[in-house]
């Protein structure tokens, strides 16, 4: 038989590490619970294979707070995006073991372990400035399960970087590849490997590079047909996206 969500909310129970109640209400059939102002999604990992992910920006520290608490109590993993420091001291004293990284401005809380992926995520990043974005989509694989390499700073201004990781870089499963300005580096990177290539645009170049619109439309013209492309700054999906594959 194979290992569902189910049996993990029914093995949660059993080691004590979930209510009776919270249980009740991870399996009704709404799937959600309602707490005012916001509908906190309880299924979403059943359907989707990943929790949901609370997007900090916009939510006061209560809010955050209250949303991560519902999950905590349902016995979910616990991931929220984009979190300051400001909010993760007031939400770590509502949360046990919360934990944080802050270059990725990731917050996050296992209960239970994922399944571990056998296959490599390697997060490459044009430079130094772009290393936010990536070390986000780099945790968010991480939290997913999958063990992660970084190779930071390879930009094409000074290819020769690069290439002395390529042989560590040919080993991946999948690979999230990081750029600002013209976007150049996911092109010159799927043309040196087999595998599929996940592009982040983000914001980071002078004027003409239009908050990332330059890289994101550089990438979507990639003529390495192994490159895909998110939106811009959206390390977060290049991370799920990452694990999803992984998980083939």
């Amino acid at each position: 038989m194979s290992h569902t969500p189910i049996h993990d909310i029914l093995e949660a129970v059993r080691d004590g590490r979930m209510t009776p109640e919270a249980a009740a209400q991870a399996l009704a059939p709404a799937g959600y619970a309602d707490v005012g102002y916001a509908k906190v999604d309880l299924h979403r990992r059943r359907r989707q294979g990943v929790p949901e992910v609370v997007y900090c920006p916009g939510k006061t520290p209560e809010q955050v707070a209250g949303i991560l608490r519902v999950l905590d109590q349902a016995g979910q993993n616990l991931l929220a995006t984009r979190a300051t420091p400001e909010v993760y001291e007031h939400v770590k004293r509502e949360i046990d073991g919360l934990e944080y990284n802050a270059t990725g401005r990731l917050m996050w809380k296992i209960t239970t372990a994922p399944k571990a992926r056998r296959g490599v995520v390697q997060v490459v990043s044009a430079g130094t400035s772009d290393i936010p974005v990536a070390e986000e989509a780099a945790g968010v694989a991480e939290f997913l399960g999958n063990p992660v390499r970084r190779t930071f700073d390879a930009g094409v201004a000074g290819v020769h970087r690069l290439f002395d990781s390529l042989e560590e870089i040919r080993q991946a499963r999948v690979l999230v590849v990081v750029a600002g300005m013209e976007g150049a580096l996911a092109s010159v990177v799927g043309g040196l490997v087999s595998c599929p290539v996940i592009a982040v645009p983000t914001s980071i170049g002078y004027g003409a590079n239009f908050g990332g619109l330059s890289a994101l439309l550089g990438m979507l013209n990639s003529c390495s047909c192994n490159v895909a492309v998110v939106n811009i700054d959206n390390g977060f999906g290049a991370g799920v996206l990452a694990s999803l594959i992984n998980a083939e």
